[in-house]
């Protein structure tokens, strides 16, 4: 392909220009403080993407491996006193890796098209086998096959998935919540909102979803939950596939009415980090651009909302004496959300928040990093699990469904852990409203 279609030199240069060079991103680059490599650093990974942007230097595996090396965990863009926008240089390094295809074995050719090409492109699909996963789980075909270590008769690699796979939940948000709630009541509603169900966050967390309704009725909000929601895109962006992630945002301005809507709720940190950018994916939409503004102005996350709002406080505390709170990445460092969280927890009358050491330090799920990153993800969810012992906390309390997942399954392998419970603050204020009401 010609070289003007290189998406890093389709950049805004100042953009790579604004890299001074401090290292003040070093220390809060978990790669970096691993290795101590300046090629693992932010400002490393900036200097290779500028080389290309100059002609210096040529996309090929070592590059790729370098990106795809990388959190994305955006920590290095809280520390920059520059204001370097690092996601944007990110996904386009990570866009043109795919675009040259310097990463094209076949084994990882078929996975992308299953995944990210095909089941996270068709919600009904994606449904359709997160039931026949649930009916697996809910069979417990999935223990007797541990039990007599069928497993190990699988290839090494899905062995070490095996225990990541996420518990889907018997119903999805669709069974849950209504298309409206929340309408014809007395006092009448202060706002009309729009929830984003998600895919995963749907799957696996439905329960969420329905709490997070619930904390919304009890704010006084109309809450208007569209049918069979797409995927926001997140997923794409950050693995390379700009084309799909602007279809997906397109997709899902269509099934919001953004102008009648005080907001569009979001209640995972890594999805809202994404949906706040539609504004900027599809700048040179002429039938979007204006849309996707507008979306950008009124997507707030659901802690966001509720401090800017003013939650009202329950009367009644949730059964939890003593919680701890990790930070998603994309929540602290993508969305600038950090006080809110903690607002809504120490709004529960009888429970006591523990500060978490390193609280937004990495716990190295980063999307699917996890799964194409396993070693370093290990060593940083493990560094993760003893400062949250540190607390003695008996709950560990997140924000995003990837950091849920990845914490629940660490701690399952830890049966001397002082902490056994992840959930979700909003999960919390749903169980002190409901309280309430009973």
């Amino acid at each position: 392909m010609a070289a003007a279609d290189n998406l890093l030199k389709s950049l805004d240069y100042s953009v790579l220009q604004q890299c001074m060079h401090c290292g003040m991103c070093l220390p809060t680059c978990p790669t970096y403080m691993e290795t101590k490599l300046e090629r693992n650093s932010p400002r490393g990974r900036i200097a290779l993407m500028r080389a290309i942007a100059d002609d210096e230097a040529a996309v090929n595996a070592e590059f790729a491996a370098e990106m795809y090396y990388c959190l994305g965990c955006l920590a290095c863009q809280t520390a920059c006193p520059a204001g370097v926008s690092y996601v944007d240089l990110f996904e386009s390094a990570r866009g043109e890796i795919e675009r040259v295809r310097v990463l094209n074995g076949r084994e990882r050719r078929f996975w992308r098209w299953l995944t990210v090409e095909t089941l996270f492109m068709r919600p009904r699909l994606l449904r359709f086998v997160g039931r026949l996963l649930w009916l697996w789980q809910a069979a417990g075909l999935d223990r007797l096959l541990r039990s007599i270590q069928f497993l190990h008769l699988v290839p090494e690699r899905l062995r070490e998935l095996e225990p990541m796979t996420p518990r889907i939940s018997p119903q999805f948000s669709d069974s849950l919540i209504a298309p409206v709630e929340g309408d014809g009541v007395s006092p009448p509603p202060r706002h009309r909102v729009g929830l984003l169900t998600g895919c995963v966050q749907d799957l696996a967390f439905s329960d969420v979803n329905r709490d997070t309704v619930d904390v919304l009725l009890a704010n006084g909000c109309v809450v208007v939950t569209p049918r069979n929601q797409h995927c926001c895109g997140s997923l794409h962006a950050h693995n390379g596939e700009v084309e799909l992630a602007k279809e997906l945002a397109r997709r899902q301005l269509d099934m919001f009415d953004v102008e009648n809507l005080d907001a569009i709720i979001s209640n995972a940190g890594g999805c809202g980090s994404h949906l706040k950018k539609y504004g900027h994916l599809l700048h040179d939409d002429p039938r979007y651009a204006a849309r996707a503004k507008a979306w950008d102005a009124k997507l707030k996350d659901i802690h966001e909302w509720l401090a800017e709002t003013g939650v009202r406080k329950p009367r009644t505390g949730c059964g939890i004496e003593r919680v701890t709170y990790h930070e998603s990445c994309h929540l602290a460092h993508g969305q600038k959300i950090v006080s809110q969280p903690r607002e809504i927890l120490k709004s529960i009358p009888g429970l006591e928040l523990i500060e978490l050491p390193e609280s937004n330090w990495c716990c190295g799920s980063a999307g699917i990093y996890n799964i194409t990153q396993p070693e370093q993800s290990a060593k940083l969810l493990q560094r993760k699990l003893g400062c949250i012992a540190q607390t003695e906390s008996p709950v560990v309390v997140t924000s995003n469904p990837g950091c849920h997942l990845q914490l629940a399954c660490g701690l399952s392998n830890r049966r001397d852990h002082p902490c056994r419970t992840v959930t979700q603050p909003v999960t919390l204020l749903a169980r002190a409203y409901r309280a309430e009401w009973e």
